[in-house]
């Protein structure tokens, strides 16, 4: 991710968490106490985060020791151990929540994704995630959606140009919006892929007959105007559904021929799953 950088991340979220202290742990554990805790799985899924916690252990105090038992994208069941983590007890109470929170959300995530991903399983379609994230979060959360298998749309607003209703709308068109964007990339000396958000087949019909694009988008189309779409454009572009697309409907979608099926919800509308993180 562009500038991204993981220890700031942890820097600031231990800062939030940590303030002037732990003084839980400081008022009633001796600062030389060594311990031993185990992630325990509480709720059946997919396995996400388990090299974040380790660089946050890590981050926190490097003396602490991680046994990985089971590792990112693996299926994991009630009761499972993820890891111990072995070192100064308070270091690890200091970790404990951290850890948690974005262990839980991203297999939350990786869970829900491999549900989408199974939906579609022998299509050619690919699931992608959207820009649906939580501020400061986005990092962790699109590496859960690989995790779970599925695909990364753009990262942000600076790595691909998507062109939707209201680029075209306040652009003047479709045509003129794909004009000055390729004056754009030009001028600035850029070379970022292009994709265009379209609302019907007339819409598909102009960007086929301007050209200039890499993918164009099939926004809130039934899974029988997407079969058409796809006919028309006949693989000159790559497709992309989009829009309210669910559980019980992707497989309509996929099954259409579309490249990849866009999907906000897996970022915006899941249950983190239930682990702990118990002391031995």
């Amino acid at each position: 991710m562009n500038d991204f950088s993981i220890d700031d991340f942890l820097k600031n979220a231990i800062h939030e968490d940590l303030g002037d202290g732990d003084h839980s742990s400081l008022a009633c554990i001796p600062d030389t106490n060594i311990g031993k805790a185990k992630l325990l799985i509480k709720q059946n899924g997919i396995l996400a985060g388990v090299e974040i916690a380790q660089k946050i252990f890590n981050f926190i105090d490097p003396s602490l020791s991680v046994e990985v038992i089971i590792p990112d994208g693996s299926v994991i069941k009630q009761g499972d151990i993820a890891f111990f983590v072995t070192g100064n007890t308070q270091s690890i109470l200091k970790s404990e929540r951290l850890v948690l929170n974005i262990m839980q959300r991203m297999s939350g995530i990786s869970t829900l994704t491999n549900e989408y991903v199974k939906k579609i399983s022998g299509t050619k379609a690919k699931i992608l995630d959207t820009r649906k994230t939580t501020p400061g979060f986005r990092y962790f959360e699109k590496l859960a959606v690989k995790i779970g298998g599925g695909e990364n749309h753009r990262m942000g607003l600076y790595d691909m140009i998507m062109l939707k209703d209201n680029h075209t709308d306040f652009a003047g068109g479709i045509k003129l919006a794909i004009k000055k964007t390729h004056e754009y990339l030009i001028e600035t000396k850029r070379n970022l892929k292009v994709e265009i958000e379209t609302r019907n087949l007339n819409d598909i019909k102009e960007v086929l007959a301007t050209g200039g694009v890499d993918r164009i988008m099939l926004d809130n189309f039934t899974p029988e105007l997407t079969r058409e779409a796809v006919i028309l454009i006949n693989g000159k572009y790559e497709t992309e559904s989009s829009g309210g697309i669910n559980l019980e409907t992707i497989r309509q979608f996929a099954e259409t021929g579309v490249d990849y099926i866009s999907v906000g919800a897996l970022t915006h509308q899941i249950k983190s799953l239930d682990m702990s993180l118990k002391a031995i």
